[in-house]
């Protein structure tokens, strides 16, 4: 279950980074500031790889 929400925060990391990299070097996208977009999206994306790479793929309860 643990591994389903870190692929969402990585797959939501990966687009605040991108509409915030957007945002900096081009046009505007969203209504937030691009800098802050970019923040958030790095820290979703380092969170979501951090939890796939240290939790184990099984459901077992201890």
């Amino acid at each position: 279950m643990i591994k389903y929400l870190a692929l969402v925060l990585t797959i939501v990391g990966i687009i605040g980074l991108i509409l915030g990299v957007l945002g900096i070097f081009g046009s505007n996208i969203v209504a937030l500031s691009p800098w802050a977009m970019a923040i958030l999206g790095l820290i979703f994306f380092f969170s979501g790889i951090g939890i796939l790479k240290r939790k184990k793929d099984t459901d077992e309860i201890a």
